[in-house]
């Protein structure tokens, strides 16, 4: 039976073992690019301001929290090893601490992308209304950024910083395409794309029928999603309860005696993984797959902007 000290010994060690992780992730460098290196296709080169984007504090959990999971998911492992005095527990817990968020997030990945492709529908609209005064595309691209919707702000603002920096229209709408990474987000910019070859009238017309066609696919979008949310609300349930109750038994002896043996460990790893690999289909199943990109593949200058 495992005593007081023994507990408190393995949440020291587990403690050291994570101040030790986190202390070799902070001495990692991260070179940063100077600001006037132009990336293709990546805004990494230049974020000056997303510093003060109302949408980088949301995103600031998820991303601490991808920053620092498996040092944490390293630490509850090691804990569980010393606690339990079973090897298998380490990659279990690991598993459930790297996978249960995943689990339990369900499909908020696709409601950002719906969001997102929404934004670029709404920032279509603004383009087109800029672009009916009779503005210069570049000069109306670049109009746009304190306007457009924030959660695409910093790769319109990394388009307008392409266009400052000389590139052409079409490169730095091809690398915007590549920014988004969206099907529905090609549409808009293959016909800004023909617009900066021609260079004639009735773009603002084109873009913001263009810009309806992307807002009946969002809302066909948000149908899907509302009907795959209820399988997944259904793994979430299942995942949940199943997890309260290993918990509950597990705080019973006789229940865990048969698995303290080589063999117990074999099959108790065996049960966990076609637990998860159960749980990883059906997310497959409930999950959504990109459509094909039209602007895909390298940046010409000159033929079809597909």
């Amino acid at each position: 039976m495992m005593t007081t000290a023994t507990l408190f010994a393995a949440l020291a060690g587990a403690g050291v073992v994570a101040g030790l992780l986190l202390a070799v992730s902070g001495l990692r460098r991260h070179p940063v690019p100077p600001p006037g290196t132009p990336t293709s296709g990546s805004v990494a080169w230049w974020r000056p301001w997303t510093a003060s984007s109302p949408a980088r504090p949301a995103q600031s959990t998820g991303v601490v929290w991808r920053r620092w999971r498996w040092p944490v998911a390293a630490s509850a492992g090691l804990a569980g090893w010393v606690i339990t005095g079973w090897p298998v527990a380490a990659p279990i817990v690991v598993g459930v601490v790297i996978g249960l968020p995943i689990m339990l997030a369900g499909g908020q990945e696709a409601a950002r992308a719906i969001d997102r492709i929404e934004a670029v529908e709404e920032w279509a609209r603004r383009l087109s209304d800029v672009l009916v005064v009779g503005v210069g595309l570049d000069q109306a691209i670049t109009s746009t950024v304190r306007t457009c919707p924030d959660l695409i702000r910093p790769e319109v603002a990394a388009l307008a910083a392409r266009l400052a920096a000389r590139w052409s229209t079409e490169s730095a709408l091809r690398a915007f395409a590549d920014d988004l990474d969206d099907a529905s987000a090609d549409l808009v910019v293959a016909e800004l794309i023909l617009g900066s070859r021609r260079r004639g009238p009735g773009l603002a017309m084109v873009l913001a029928a263009v810009a309806d066609s992307v807002a009946e696919e969002v809302a066909m979008r948000r149908k899907v999603e509302a009907e795959r949310a209820k399988p997944r609300a259904t793994a979430r349930a299942v995942t949940l309860i199943t997890l309260g109750v290993l918990l509950v038994s597990s705080l019973n002896g006789t229940y865990l005696r048969p698995y303290g043996d080589a063999l117990g460990q074999l099959v108790l790893l065996t049960l966990a993984g076609a637990f998860a690999g159960a749980l990883a289909w059906m997310r497959a199943l409930t999950g959504t797959r990109p459509a094909p990109r039209l602007l895909g593949g390298p940046h010409h200058e000159t033929g079809s902007p597909w």
